[in-house]
Protein backbone atom coordinates (compact mmCIF):
# COMPACT_ATOMS: atom_id res chain seq x y z
CA UNK A 1 0.00 0.00 0.00
CA UNK A 2 1.54 3.35 -0.92
CA UNK A 3 2.05 6.16 1.75
CA UNK A 4 -0.74 8.88 1.56
CA UNK A 5 2.29 11.02 0.96
CA UNK A 6 4.11 9.33 -1.51
CA UNK A 7 4.82 11.29 -4.97
CA UNK A 8 5.24 10.20 -8.28
CA UNK A 9 8.42 11.43 -9.47
CA UNK A 10 6.51 13.17 -12.55
CA UNK A 11 4.58 15.45 -10.24
CA UNK A 12 7.64 16.02 -7.85
CA UNK A 13 9.55 17.55 -10.52
CA UNK A 14 7.06 19.47 -12.99
CA UNK A 15 4.38 20.65 -10.25
CA UNK A 16 5.67 23.83 -10.38
CA UNK A 17 7.35 23.96 -14.31
CA UNK A 18 7.08 27.08 -15.49
CA UNK A 19 7.42 29.25 -12.22
CA UNK A 20 10.70 30.29 -12.86
CA UNK A 21 13.95 29.25 -15.19
CA UNK A 22 14.81 26.65 -12.19
CA UNK A 23 11.80 25.68 -10.68
CA UNK A 24 11.47 23.77 -7.05
CA UNK A 25 10.46 20.47 -6.94
CA UNK A 26 7.25 20.02 -4.60
CA UNK A 27 7.96 18.03 -1.39
CA UNK A 28 4.10 17.56 -0.71
CA UNK A 29 0.62 19.27 -0.34
CA UNK A 30 -2.42 18.83 1.41
CA UNK A 31 -4.17 17.91 -1.24
CA UNK A 32 -2.50 15.46 -2.93
CA UNK A 33 -5.86 12.48 -2.90
CA UNK A 34 -8.43 15.07 -3.98
CA UNK A 35 -6.69 16.82 -6.92
CA UNK A 36 -4.62 14.33 -8.68
CA UNK A 37 -1.84 15.62 -10.83
CA UNK A 38 -2.22 14.19 -14.12
CA UNK A 39 0.79 12.48 -15.71
CA UNK A 40 0.40 12.73 -19.41
CA UNK A 41 0.98 10.14 -22.18
CA UNK A 42 2.27 9.55 -25.47
CA UNK A 43 6.18 9.96 -26.94
CA UNK A 44 5.93 13.94 -26.86
CA UNK A 45 3.65 14.86 -23.87
CA UNK A 46 2.75 18.69 -22.90
CA UNK A 47 4.15 19.83 -19.56
CA UNK A 48 1.10 22.73 -18.03
CA UNK A 49 2.93 25.60 -16.99
CA UNK A 50 2.47 28.10 -14.17
CA UNK A 51 3.01 31.24 -12.64
CA UNK A 52 2.66 32.78 -9.02
CA UNK A 53 0.90 35.12 -8.22
CA UNK A 54 0.29 37.14 -4.60
CA UNK A 55 -3.08 36.84 -2.71
CA UNK A 56 -5.38 39.65 -2.61
CA UNK A 57 -8.57 40.48 -1.20
CA UNK A 58 -9.61 37.06 0.41
CA UNK A 59 -10.54 35.88 3.90
CA UNK A 60 -6.83 34.99 4.56
CA UNK A 61 -5.27 38.71 4.29
CA UNK A 62 -7.97 39.78 6.68
CA UNK A 63 -6.09 37.42 9.35
CA UNK A 64 -2.86 36.76 8.41
CA UNK A 65 -1.04 39.05 10.76
CA UNK A 66 -2.75 36.47 13.01
CA UNK A 67 -2.49 32.82 11.83
CA UNK A 68 1.12 33.56 10.31
CA UNK A 69 2.97 33.73 13.97
CA UNK A 70 0.69 30.51 14.73
CA UNK A 71 2.16 28.56 11.75
CA UNK A 72 5.29 29.32 12.69
CA UNK A 73 4.85 28.23 16.14
CA UNK A 74 3.49 25.06 14.71
CA UNK A 75 6.17 24.08 12.71
CA UNK A 76 8.89 25.14 15.60
CA UNK A 77 6.56 22.80 17.94
CA UNK A 78 7.83 19.77 15.00
CA UNK A 79 10.67 20.69 14.83
CA UNK A 80 10.32 21.93 11.57
CA UNK A 81 13.02 23.63 10.24
CA UNK A 82 11.89 26.49 7.52
CA UNK A 83 13.12 28.84 5.33
CA UNK A 84 10.19 30.90 4.57
CA UNK A 85 5.80 31.05 4.71
CA UNK A 86 4.30 32.99 2.43
CA UNK A 87 0.90 32.75 0.28
CA UNK A 88 0.41 32.57 -3.19
CA UNK A 89 -1.78 31.77 -6.26
CA UNK A 90 -0.78 29.37 -9.00
CA UNK A 91 -2.14 29.57 -12.40
CA UNK A 92 -1.99 27.00 -14.49
CA UNK A 93 -1.68 27.44 -18.87
CA UNK A 94 -3.26 24.28 -20.39
CA UNK A 95 -2.27 23.09 -23.70
CA UNK A 96 -5.57 23.97 -25.11
CA UNK A 97 -4.65 28.01 -24.21
CA UNK A 98 -7.34 27.95 -21.43
CA UNK A 99 -6.00 29.52 -17.61
CA UNK A 100 -7.14 27.95 -14.32
CA UNK A 101 -6.60 30.22 -11.12
CA UNK A 102 -5.71 27.81 -8.27
CA UNK A 103 -6.52 28.21 -4.59
CA UNK A 104 -5.13 30.01 -2.13
CA UNK A 105 -1.38 28.32 -0.75
CA UNK A 106 0.37 28.59 2.03
CA UNK A 107 3.72 28.08 0.71
CA UNK A 108 6.50 26.63 2.74
CA UNK A 109 10.33 26.27 2.02
CA UNK A 110 11.88 24.31 4.32
CA UNK A 111 15.92 23.88 4.38
CA UNK A 112 17.23 21.11 2.01
CA UNK A 113 17.50 17.50 3.35
CA UNK A 114 15.93 18.66 7.30
CA UNK A 115 12.05 17.72 6.37
CA UNK A 116 10.35 14.55 4.50
CA UNK A 117 6.85 14.21 3.12
CA UNK A 118 6.00 12.44 5.81
CA UNK A 119 6.77 15.31 8.56
CA UNK A 120 4.92 17.91 5.95
CA UNK A 121 2.17 15.32 5.39
CA UNK A 122 1.85 15.18 9.74
CA UNK A 123 1.94 19.15 9.74
CA UNK A 124 -0.27 19.87 7.40
CA UNK A 125 -3.53 19.33 9.09
CA UNK A 126 -2.81 21.57 12.18
CA UNK A 127 -2.16 24.39 9.77
CA UNK A 128 -5.49 23.94 8.14
CA UNK A 129 -7.10 23.62 11.57
CA UNK A 130 -5.78 26.86 13.05
CA UNK A 131 -6.96 28.50 9.34
CA UNK A 132 -10.15 27.21 10.15
CA UNK A 133 -10.69 28.30 13.79
CA UNK A 134 -9.84 31.72 12.07
CA UNK A 135 -12.67 31.80 9.40
CA UNK A 136 -10.35 30.23 6.32
CA UNK A 137 -11.09 27.35 4.64
CA UNK A 138 -10.46 26.19 0.74
CA UNK A 139 -6.89 26.81 1.65
CA UNK A 140 -4.12 24.68 0.20
CA UNK A 141 -0.44 23.67 1.83
CA UNK A 142 2.14 23.01 -0.08
CA UNK A 143 5.74 22.15 1.00
CA UNK A 144 9.32 22.51 -1.00
CA UNK A 145 12.89 22.92 -0.49
CA UNK A 146 14.43 25.85 -0.54
CA UNK A 147 16.64 28.36 1.64
CA UNK A 148 16.76 32.59 1.29
CA UNK A 149 19.86 33.86 -0.73
CA UNK A 150 20.24 37.27 -0.21
CA UNK A 151 19.74 39.46 -3.52
CA UNK A 152 20.38 42.78 -2.56
CA UNK A 153 24.34 42.93 -3.25
CA UNK A 154 27.21 44.73 -1.62
CA UNK A 155 26.82 48.07 0.46
CA UNK A 156 26.56 50.70 -1.72
CA UNK A 157 30.04 52.54 -1.91
CA UNK A 158 31.28 56.01 -0.23
CA UNK A 159 32.12 59.39 -1.50
CA UNK A 160 36.06 59.62 -2.08
CA UNK A 161 38.70 62.66 -2.89
CA UNK A 162 40.44 62.64 -5.98
CA UNK A 163 43.76 60.12 -4.29
CA UNK A 164 41.58 57.54 -4.70
CA UNK A 165 41.95 56.19 -8.78
CA UNK A 166 38.49 55.03 -8.85
CA UNK A 167 37.19 58.62 -7.64
CA UNK A 168 35.99 59.29 -11.08
CA UNK A 169 33.86 55.85 -12.00
CA UNK A 170 32.49 54.83 -9.20
CA UNK A 171 29.57 57.56 -9.10
CA UNK A 172 26.89 55.14 -10.16
CA UNK A 173 27.12 52.90 -6.77
CA UNK A 174 28.01 55.79 -4.22
CA UNK A 175 25.65 56.20 -2.17
CA UNK A 176 24.92 60.08 -3.12
CA UNK A 177 22.59 62.38 -4.84
CA UNK A 178 22.21 62.17 -8.29
CA UNK A 179 23.00 58.20 -8.50
CA UNK A 180 21.47 56.42 -11.40
CA UNK A 181 18.14 54.37 -10.67
CA UNK A 182 15.85 52.37 -13.17
CA UNK A 183 13.08 50.46 -11.90
CA UNK A 184 11.77 47.16 -12.53
CA UNK A 185 8.70 47.89 -14.16
CA UNK A 186 10.20 49.94 -16.95
CA UNK A 187 13.64 47.77 -17.60
CA UNK A 188 11.90 47.01 -21.06
CA UNK A 189 11.52 50.53 -21.78
CA UNK A 190 15.13 51.49 -20.78
CA UNK A 191 13.96 54.28 -19.20
CA UNK A 192 16.00 55.71 -16.20
CA UNK A 193 16.55 58.73 -13.91
CA UNK A 194 18.61 59.79 -10.71
CA UNK A 195 17.39 60.48 -6.87
CA UNK A 196 16.97 64.17 -6.07
CA UNK A 197 16.63 63.91 -2.33
CA UNK A 198 16.52 61.89 0.44
CA UNK A 199 14.14 62.30 3.77
CA UNK A 200 13.31 60.72 6.99
CA UNK A 201 9.85 59.98 7.14
CA UNK A 202 9.64 60.57 11.58
CA UNK A 203 6.10 59.29 11.47
CA UNK A 204 4.02 56.98 9.40
CA UNK A 205 0.50 57.26 8.82
CA UNK A 206 -0.57 55.97 12.17
CA UNK A 207 1.04 58.17 13.90
CA UNK A 208 3.67 55.80 14.94
CA UNK A 209 7.61 56.72 15.23
CA UNK A 210 9.25 55.42 11.76
CA UNK A 211 13.06 54.91 10.82
CA UNK A 212 12.17 54.33 6.94
CA UNK A 213 13.95 56.61 4.74
CA UNK A 214 12.63 57.66 1.24
CA UNK A 215 14.49 58.84 -1.87
CA UNK A 216 12.36 61.37 -4.30
CA UNK A 217 12.37 61.02 -7.81
CA UNK A 218 10.25 61.81 -11.04
CA UNK A 219 6.79 59.82 -11.37
CA UNK A 220 7.94 59.28 -15.40
CA UNK A 221 11.09 57.59 -13.63
CA UNK A 222 9.52 55.45 -11.52
CA UNK A 223 6.00 54.55 -13.18
CA UNK A 224 4.60 53.36 -16.53
CA UNK A 225 1.36 54.93 -15.85
CA UNK A 226 1.85 58.61 -15.15
CA UNK A 227 -1.87 58.76 -15.10
CA UNK A 228 -2.94 56.92 -12.04
CA UNK A 229 -1.63 57.86 -8.25
CA UNK A 230 0.26 54.46 -7.26
CA UNK A 231 0.54 53.75 -3.53
CA UNK A 232 2.72 50.80 -1.91
CA UNK A 233 -0.18 48.90 -0.06
CA UNK A 234 1.97 47.41 2.50
CA UNK A 235 3.08 44.05 3.85
CA UNK A 236 1.59 41.30 1.04
CA UNK A 237 1.47 43.83 -1.85
CA UNK A 238 3.83 43.17 -5.04
CA UNK A 239 6.51 45.78 -4.29
CA UNK A 240 7.74 47.29 -7.40
CA UNK A 241 11.70 47.77 -7.28
CA UNK A 242 14.27 50.51 -7.81
CA UNK A 243 17.01 49.57 -9.01
CA UNK A 244 20.83 50.94 -9.03
CA UNK A 245 20.98 52.17 -12.75
CA UNK A 246 19.65 50.42 -15.50
CA UNK A 247 20.99 47.88 -18.06
CA UNK A 248 22.30 51.07 -21.05
CA UNK A 249 23.81 53.29 -17.79
CA UNK A 250 25.41 49.97 -16.13
CA UNK A 251 27.07 48.91 -19.10
CA UNK A 252 29.05 52.44 -19.28
CA UNK A 253 30.51 51.96 -16.40
CA UNK A 254 33.22 48.90 -17.20
CA UNK A 255 33.73 51.15 -20.34
CA UNK A 256 34.83 53.46 -18.71
CA UNK A 257 36.89 52.05 -16.34
CA UNK A 258 38.62 50.03 -19.00
CA UNK A 259 39.32 53.79 -20.40
CA UNK A 260 40.50 55.07 -17.08
CA UNK A 261 42.86 51.69 -17.24
CA UNK A 262 44.09 53.29 -20.47
CA UNK A 263 44.80 56.52 -19.38
CA UNK A 264 47.03 55.00 -16.95
CA UNK A 265 48.89 52.88 -18.72
CA UNK A 266 49.60 55.63 -21.60
CA UNK A 267 50.87 57.31 -18.43
CA UNK A 268 52.79 54.44 -17.24
CA UNK A 269 54.42 54.20 -20.52
CA UNK A 270 55.48 57.98 -21.18
CA UNK A 271 57.08 57.75 -17.04
CA UNK A 272 58.94 54.70 -18.30
CA UNK A 273 60.27 56.01 -21.56
CA UNK A 274 61.60 59.81 -19.74
CA UNK A 275 63.01 57.25 -17.33
CA UNK A 276 64.96 55.54 -19.81
CA UNK A 277 65.95 59.02 -21.42
CA UNK A 278 66.77 60.14 -17.75
CA UNK A 279 69.15 57.67 -17.61
CA UNK A 280 71.02 57.42 -20.74
CA UNK A 281 72.01 61.00 -20.14
CA UNK A 282 75.75 61.62 -18.75
CA UNK A 283 75.60 62.96 -14.92
CA UNK A 284 77.87 65.97 -16.05
CA UNK A 285 74.94 66.84 -18.21
CA UNK A 286 72.23 66.83 -15.38
CA UNK A 287 73.10 66.99 -11.92
CA UNK A 288 69.78 66.76 -10.71
CA UNK A 289 69.43 63.44 -13.43
CA UNK A 290 69.45 61.32 -10.25
CA UNK A 291 67.25 62.94 -8.27
CA UNK A 292 64.13 62.91 -11.29
CA UNK A 293 64.91 59.67 -12.27
CA UNK A 294 63.96 58.39 -8.44
CA UNK A 295 60.87 60.99 -8.73
CA UNK A 296 60.07 59.72 -11.66
CA UNK A 297 60.00 56.13 -10.63
CA UNK A 298 57.79 56.28 -7.62
CA UNK A 299 55.47 58.42 -9.77
CA UNK A 300 55.73 55.43 -11.94
CA UNK A 301 55.37 52.94 -9.16
CA UNK A 302 51.91 54.75 -7.69
CA UNK A 303 50.54 54.55 -11.33
CA UNK A 304 51.09 50.71 -11.60
CA UNK A 305 49.58 50.44 -8.17
CA UNK A 306 46.53 52.34 -9.48
CA UNK A 307 46.30 49.92 -12.22
CA UNK A 308 45.96 47.04 -10.18
CA UNK A 309 43.12 48.89 -8.07
CA UNK A 310 41.28 50.10 -11.35
CA UNK A 311 41.54 46.39 -12.69
CA UNK A 312 40.08 45.02 -9.25
CA UNK A 313 37.56 47.42 -9.14
CA UNK A 314 36.78 46.27 -13.06
CA UNK A 315 36.39 42.66 -11.70
CA UNK A 316 33.99 43.94 -8.87
CA UNK A 317 32.23 45.68 -10.93
CA UNK A 318 30.94 43.42 -12.72
CA UNK A 319 31.11 40.45 -10.60
CA UNK A 320 29.32 42.45 -7.41
CA UNK A 321 27.02 44.42 -9.64
CA UNK A 322 26.26 42.75 -13.22
CA UNK A 323 23.17 41.17 -12.16
CA UNK A 324 20.47 44.01 -11.84
CA UNK A 325 18.61 41.77 -9.10
CA UNK A 326 21.66 42.42 -7.03
CA UNK A 327 20.74 46.29 -7.69
CA UNK A 328 17.89 46.68 -6.20
CA UNK A 329 18.06 49.38 -3.84
CA UNK A 330 14.41 49.97 -2.61
CA UNK A 331 10.35 49.75 -3.85
CA UNK A 332 8.18 52.74 -5.35
CA UNK A 333 6.17 54.13 -2.43
CA UNK A 334 4.40 56.79 -3.69
CA UNK A 335 3.75 58.14 -7.54
CA UNK A 336 1.24 60.42 -7.77
CA UNK A 337 -0.50 61.25 -11.28
CA UNK A 338 1.49 63.72 -13.16
CA UNK A 339 -0.51 67.03 -14.16
CA UNK A 340 0.42 70.23 -15.63
CA UNK A 341 -0.56 73.73 -14.59
CA UNK A 342 -0.90 73.02 -10.99
CA UNK A 343 -3.04 75.98 -8.87
CA UNK A 344 -2.92 77.57 -11.97
CA UNK A 345 0.92 78.58 -11.89
CA UNK A 346 1.77 76.72 -15.25
CA UNK A 347 3.78 74.09 -12.67
CA UNK A 348 4.13 70.53 -13.66
CA UNK A 349 3.98 67.78 -11.11
CA UNK A 350 5.94 65.05 -11.80
CA UNK A 351 7.31 63.92 -8.33
CA UNK A 352 7.61 60.24 -6.88
CA UNK A 353 9.37 58.73 -4.24
CA UNK A 354 10.55 55.01 -2.95
CA UNK A 355 11.76 53.75 0.29
CA UNK A 356 15.33 52.90 0.10
CA UNK A 357 17.00 49.77 1.90
CA UNK A 358 18.32 50.62 5.01
CA UNK A 359 21.23 47.33 4.64
CA UNK A 360 22.35 48.76 1.12
CA UNK A 361 22.93 52.50 2.34
CA UNK A 362 23.63 52.10 6.40
CA UNK A 363 27.47 51.72 6.14
CA UNK A 364 28.23 54.65 3.87
CA UNK A 365 25.12 56.83 3.89
CA UNK A 366 26.04 60.54 4.86
CA UNK A 367 22.56 62.00 4.27
CA UNK A 368 21.61 64.66 1.10
CA UNK A 369 25.60 65.00 -0.16
CA UNK A 370 26.19 65.82 -3.93
CA UNK A 371 29.81 64.61 -4.83
CA UNK A 372 31.61 66.93 -7.41
CA UNK A 373 34.36 64.85 -7.46
CA UNK A 374 37.55 67.05 -7.30
CA UNK A 375 35.56 70.06 -6.61
CA UNK A 376 33.93 69.86 -3.43
CA UNK A 377 31.00 68.31 -1.81
CA UNK A 378 27.85 69.79 -1.36
CA UNK A 379 25.91 69.13 1.85
CA UNK A 380 22.27 69.84 1.51
CA UNK A 381 20.95 70.62 5.16
CA UNK A 382 17.56 71.17 6.59
CA UNK A 383 16.98 73.77 8.74
CA UNK A 384 13.18 75.04 9.44
CA UNK A 385 10.12 72.83 9.73
CA UNK A 386 6.84 74.90 8.36
CA UNK A 387 3.94 73.70 6.45
CA UNK A 388 3.66 77.24 5.29
CA UNK A 389 6.72 76.76 2.98
CA UNK A 390 5.06 74.95 0.66
CA UNK A 391 2.25 76.96 -1.93
CA UNK A 392 0.64 73.35 -1.70
CA UNK A 393 0.93 70.82 0.91
CA UNK A 394 -1.25 68.12 -0.92
CA UNK A 395 1.65 67.90 -3.33
CA UNK A 396 3.57 65.93 -0.74
CA UNK A 397 2.87 62.21 0.54
CA UNK A 398 0.44 61.96 2.63
CA UNK A 399 2.48 60.27 5.34
CA UNK A 400 4.60 63.24 5.92
CA UNK A 401 3.39 64.79 8.59
CA UNK A 402 5.66 67.85 8.20
CA UNK A 403 7.85 70.39 5.78
CA UNK A 404 10.97 71.50 6.13
CA UNK A 405 13.17 74.38 4.13
CA UNK A 406 15.84 72.75 2.71
CA UNK A 407 19.28 74.42 2.61
CA UNK A 408 22.78 74.22 1.03
CA UNK A 409 25.95 74.42 2.62
CA UNK A 410 28.95 73.74 0.79
CA UNK A 411 31.72 71.56 2.62
CA UNK A 412 34.76 72.61 0.57
CA UNK A 413 38.49 70.03 -0.09
CA UNK A 414 41.39 71.66 0.22
CA UNK A 415 42.07 71.92 -3.34
CA UNK A 416 38.56 72.52 -4.39
CA UNK A 417 38.18 75.99 -5.74
CA UNK A 418 36.26 78.69 -3.64
CA UNK A 419 32.55 78.54 -3.35
CA UNK A 420 30.68 81.80 -3.31
CA UNK A 421 27.29 82.15 -2.05
CA UNK A 422 24.85 84.24 -3.92
CA UNK A 423 20.96 84.63 -1.76
CA UNK A 424 19.13 81.56 -1.69
CA UNK A 425 21.44 79.43 -4.44
CA UNK A 426 25.11 78.22 -4.02
CA UNK A 427 27.02 78.68 -6.94
CA UNK A 428 30.67 76.64 -7.67
CA UNK A 429 32.06 79.33 -10.15
CA UNK A 430 34.29 75.87 -11.16
CA UNK A 431 31.19 73.84 -12.60
CA UNK A 432 28.59 77.17 -12.87
CA UNK A 433 26.03 74.43 -11.30
CA UNK A 434 22.78 76.14 -9.65
CA UNK A 435 21.42 74.77 -6.20
CA UNK A 436 18.21 76.84 -5.70
CA UNK A 437 16.88 76.38 -2.12
CA UNK A 438 13.68 74.01 -2.07
CA UNK A 439 11.32 72.77 0.38
CA UNK A 440 10.63 68.69 0.57
CA UNK A 441 8.38 66.23 2.59
CA UNK A 442 9.76 65.54 5.57
CA UNK A 443 10.80 66.57 9.84
CA UNK A 444 14.45 65.88 9.78
CA UNK A 445 17.55 65.17 7.46
CA UNK A 446 17.70 61.33 6.04
CA UNK A 447 19.22 59.37 8.74
CA UNK A 448 19.75 55.58 8.94
CA UNK A 449 19.66 54.46 12.60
Amino acid sequence: MVAPYVLSDWERIHYYNGISSDPPELLYRSDLLENAFPIPKGRHPYIPTKTIHGVFNTPLNAVWATVAPQICEVLKARKIRYSTIITARFITHGEDGKDTRGPVVIWIATHPNTTTAENAYDASPDILALLKANGVEGVVVEWYEGVVERLSGPHLLRVTDDTNPTHCVRHFPTAALGMPIATAEREGADAQGSVTLFFHENKDKRGAPSAKVFGISNCHVLREDTTVEYEFKGAGAPPQHVRLAGFRRFQCSPDEIKACVGDYGTDADLLAREIVELEAKPKSEDPEGEAAVEAKRENLAKVKKDIGVLEAFYEDTNSQWGDIARRNIGHVDWAPEISVDVQGRKYTKDIGTFEVDAARFKAQFKGNVVDLGAFCLIFLIFTSSNKNNLQDPSLLPGNSPTCSTLKVAVGRCSSSPRIASSGSTVVSRASSWLFPTVSTATASPALLS
